[in-house]
């Protein structure tokens, strides 16, 4: 068994397809109409469905809104350099609701973004020495 995907119900689709392919950096993979069913699905991702889980972008026409709960928590993902990213998701209009540093009670480097429906996307700085010296020198400072 593997993780194929996860589904999240979206209010406008292209703010979302935007958010997750021009500030996230993922591909449309593909998308797809129902008229019958009055909905259209999109699924994004890093690579291939065939060996890479993705995300369904689920839009039901006419709803423009979703009351997410508090049983929801996030998406992970890992990023390279989480300081540049957030730079960069910012330069692309993305919202960065957690500055990158390390969580509490641990070391790791995380950050956190939200999409346009409110979702919140968690960056996880992956191992590397480049992370280690800036942790390291903002913490000095």
């Amino acid at each position: 068994m593997r993780l194929l995907h996860t589904m999240l119900r979206v209010g406008n689709l292209e703010e979302s397809l935007k958010f997750y392919t021009e500030v996230l950096g993922m591909k449309l993979l593909r998308q797809k109409d129902y008229p019958d069913g009055k909905f259209t699905l999109a699924f994004v991702g890093y690579g291939d469905e065939s060996d890479h889980t993705v995300l369904e972008l689920t839009y039901n026409w006419g709803v423009a809104e979703y009351n997410l709960g508090d049983a929801y928590g996030h998406i992970a993902i890992g990023v390279d350099d989480i300081y540049g990213t957030c730079e960069e998701i910012k330069a692309h209009g993305g919202k960065v609701t957690r500055e990158p540093g390390p969580m509490k009670h641990g070391s790791t480097v995380i950050a956190f973004v939200q999409d346009p429906d409110g979702y919140k996307v968690e960056l996880i700085q992956l191992a590397s020495h480049s992370s280690t010296q800036k942790v390291a020198s903002a913490t000095a400072s």
